[in-house]
C-alpha cells in the first residue's frame, strides 16, 4: 500500500537558508536541486550556501551565544525549549519521515520506527540540561584555599552531517549542544537537506531564540568554511574518514575541539552454537538496513566453519526474500541508494568481488525492471568465499553487500576482526557466555552487539576507535563534548 501523504514543506518554493531566525537566500544566488533517488524526479530547489553564508551564520550564532537571550537563559528554560521541540517532532514525525524517504530513499516504514529514538534523544538531553554540575575538590594547598569546578558551554558549534540519516543526525548533534548552552550552525548534506531544514523551522516554533540554531545546506565549500572558521569553537562531524582527516587539519587554526564519527568495516562473528533463527536475519539486516548505507554495518561476516555452508545458504535465501522497491510503499524493506554516484561506487565493488574470485550467493546486480529503472536500486548481495585481502572485505562500500568468511577458533575471529583500520561497530552471535565475553573484550571497536546488532539508545554512548573517529555521541559522554571544565580557586580567611 502506498503512502500518499504529500509533505506541505514541498510547496514548490525554493527552500532557503535559516540564519539568525530568518529564511534567506544564499548570497551567491545559487541553488541546487535535490531529487528523489527512487525515480530521479526533482523534489525541490534549495539555496546553495557558501563560505559567505557560513560567515553570517557563525556571526549570528556568536551573538546568540554571547549577548542574546540564550546567553542568560537558565537550564530550566533551555530544558523547556527542548521538551517543546520534542513534542513538535513527535507531532510532525510522519511528515519528517516522509521527507527523509523522498530525499534519501530510506523506506518509510523503517524511518517511522525511528520516531521513538528521535523524541527520546531530545527528552534525554532536556533532562541533562538541568543536571550539569561541577565538583568541590579538597585540594592540598597550604592555607584556606577552596577549589571547585564549573561546567561551561564551549560556545559556537559547527555540525556537519552525512546524508544517510538526515533528521536523526540533525537531532543527534543539536540536542546535547543546546542542552549544554551552546549555539549551532548545522550544515546538512546537499544530498538530503529537506528534513534538517524542516527541523530548523520546528526549532523556531519551539521558542528557541533566533541565531541559536542555524541551518545552511551546501556543498563541500560550505563544510570546509565551517570546519576552518576561526569563530567556531567546536566541530561535530559525521562522514567519511577521508573528510574527517580534512576536518582535523582545518581545526588547527584556532585549535577548535573536534568530535568525529567516521567510517567503518565492522566484523560480525557467528559461532556454531548461535541461534540460527536469530542470527541469520540479524546478520543480514546488520548490513541491508538503510540499503547498507550505515557506517557501523556488519559487512565483514565471519561464520564458524562447521556451520558456514548452512549459514550462507540461509543468508542467501533471506537476502532473496527481501522486498526492494519504492520506499514510499509500506511493505518495502530496501529502498534505493542515495545517488547515481553511490550506485556507481557499489556497482564497482560488485564487479571487484566477482573479478577477485568471490562467490556470488545472492544479488549482485542493479535492479531496473518493475518500474525501478529511474532509480538507484541494487539487489541485497551476499558474497561467500571471500578472502580477507579482497577489496569487498577491506573497503567501506556503503551499500547492501555482505562478505562472508569462515573461521575456526575464538582467537582467530578476534584477530581477523581487528585486522582493519576501522573500529566503529562489531557483533557476536553465540549462546556461550565465555565466547561472548572474550570476543567483546578482544574486539577494538566502540560498540559490541551480542546476539543483536545496531541497537541504539539515547543514554548509551556510540563512537569509534582508530580511523572510525573519536568522541562519543549519546549518553552523558556526549554532553561532555560540548562543555568546558573550569577550575575556580578561592582563598578564604
Amino acid at each position: 500500500m502506498k503512502n500518499l501523504l504529500s509533505p506541505a514543506f514541498l510547496n514548490g518554493s525554493t527552500r532557503l537558508l535559516l540564519i539568525d531566525g530568518k529564511w534567506v537566500p544564499a548570497l551567491s544566488g545559487k541553488v541546487f536541486t535535490t531529487c528523489n533517488p527512487a525515480n530521479g524526479v526533482a523534489l525541490a530547489e534549495v539555496s546553495d550556501g557558501g563560505a559567505e553564508d557560513i560567515n553570517i551564520a557563525v556571526a549570528a550564532a556568536r551573538r546568540a551565544f554571547e549577548s542574546g537571550p540564550w546567553h542568560s537563559m537558565k537550564p530550566f528554560d533551555r530544558q523547556q525549549c527542548l521538551l517543546r521541540l520534542a513534542d513538535l517532532i513527535d507531532a510532525n514525525f510522519d511528515e519528517l519521515a516522509l521527507l527523509d524517504t523522498l530525499d534519501m530513499g530510506a523506506p518509510v516504514a523503517s524511518i517511522a520506527g525511528k520516531r521513538r529514538r528521535a523524541v527520546a534523544l531530545l527528552r534525554y538531553y532536556a533532562g541533562l540540561a538541568t543536571a550539569l554540575h561541577g565538583q568541590t575538590i579538597d585540594n592540598s594547598q597550604p592555607g584556606n584555599i577552596f577549589s571547585h569546578t564549573v561546567k561551561e558551554p564551549v560556545g559556537v558549534v559547527g555540525a556537519i552531517n552525512a546524508w544517510n540519516g538526515p533528521l536523526g543526525m540533525a537531532i543527534w548533534k543539536t540536542a546535547p549542544a543546546l542542552a549544554a548552552g551552546c549555539t549551532i550552525v548545522l550544515k546538512p548534506a546537499e544530498q538530503a537537506p529537506l528534513s534538517p531544514l524542516r527541523f530548523g523551522e520546528l526549532c523556531l516554533e519551539a521558542g528557541i531564540p533566533p541565531g541559536v540554531v542555524n541551518v545552511v545546506p551546501g556543498g563541500a565549500a560550505a563544510g570546509a568554511a565551517l570546519a576552518a572558521h576561526p569563530d567556531v569553537d567546536k566541530v561535530a562531524f559525521t562522514g567519511s574518514t577521508e573528510v574527517g582527516r580534512k576536518i582535523i587539519q582545518a581545526s588547527a587554526g584556532n585549535i577548535k575541539r573536534v568530535s568525529l564519527e567516521l567510517g567503518g568495516k565492522s566484523p560480525n562473528i557467528v559461532f556454531a552454537d548461535a541461534d540460527m533463527d536469530l542470527a541469520v536475519p540479524g546478520a543480514a539486516m546488520a548490513v541491508f538496513a538503510n540499503t547498507g548505507q550505515v557506517c557501523s554495518a556488519g559487512s565483514r561476516l565471519f561464520v564458524q566453519r562447521s556451520v558456514h555452508d548452512e549459514f550462507v545458504a540461509r543468508l542467501g535465501a533471506f537476502a532473496k526474500s527481501l522486498r526492494v522497491g519504492d520506499p514510499t510503499f509500506e511493505d518495502t524493506q530496501l529502498g534505493p541508494l542515495v545517488s547515481q554516484a553511490q550506485l556507481d561506487r557499489v556497482e564497482t565493488y560488485l564487479k571487484l568481488g566477482a573479478d577477485q574470485g568471490a562467490k556470488l550467493v545472492a544479488g549482485g546486480h542493479r535492479l531496473k525492471s518493475g518500474g525501478l529503472d529511474g532509480g538507484y536500486f541494487v539487489e541485497p548481495t551476499v558474497f561467500a568465499g571471500v578472502r580477507d585481502e579482497m577489496a569487498i572485505a577491506t573497503d567501506e562500500i556503503f551499500g547492501p553487500v555482505i562478505s562472508v568468511m569462515p573461521f575456526d577458533t575464538v582467537d582467530e575471529a578476534i584477530s581477523r576482526g581487528n585486522a582493519t583500520s576501522y573500529g566503529l561497530g562489531s557483533g557476536v552471535w553465540t549462546r556461550d557466555l565465555n565466547n561472548a565475553y572474550k570476543v567483546s573484550r578482544g574486539l577494538r571497536a566502540g560498540s559490541v552487539w551480542i546476539n543483536c546488532y545496531q541497537a541504539m539508545d539515547a543514554a548509551v554512548p556510540f563512537g569509534g576507535y582508530k580511523t572510525s573517529g573519536y568522541g562519543r555521541e549519546s549518553g552523558i559522554e556526549h554532553m561532555e563534548e560540548f562543555l568546558h571544565t573550569k577550575a575556580v580557586w578561592t582563598r578564604v580567611s
